[in-house]
């Protein structure tokens, strides 16, 4: 990072801030265990493996086997990352006989997945 760039993320030297009562922000902000379960939520969003399933389980419900044809891996290493996934409540199962199915959570996960989508893809 250039030193231009690097001193444009800090105030000046003589700020003494926006002079604002920043109580009422504080009070808005999240609690710390909130923030920690948020950056674990988005940390599972950071692996290029978890996008591709729930982009595929955002077109529809799918079994172990399913997903590990469509991406191209083991069933090994499918079945860690849905393990991860259903820890942080973004997918869940049903169990029909032996197979296990596997789809969102909640409407939410589509909702964020879609709008993140759409913000990195938007000129």
């Amino acid at each position: 990072m250039k030193y231009e760039e690097a001193a444009a993320e800090e105030c000046d030297l003589t700020c003494k801030g926006t002079g604002e009562n920043l109580q009422t922000v504080k009070s808005a902000m999240l609690n710390m265990d909130s923030a920690v379960q948020m950056a674990d939520w988005f940390k599972a969003f950071s692996d290029p493996t978890r996008i591709r399933i729930v982009d595929a389980l955002r077109q529809k419900e799918l079994c172990v086997h399913d997903l590990t044809v469509l991406l191209d891996m083991g069933q090994s290493a499918v079945s860690h990352q849905l393990r991860y996934l259903r820890n942080l409540r973004i997918v869940k199962r049903r169990k029909l006989g032996k197979t296990v199915f596997y789809s969102l959570d909640d409407a939410h996960i589509e909702q964020i997945f879609v709008q993140t989508l759409q913000h990195i893809t938007h000129t």
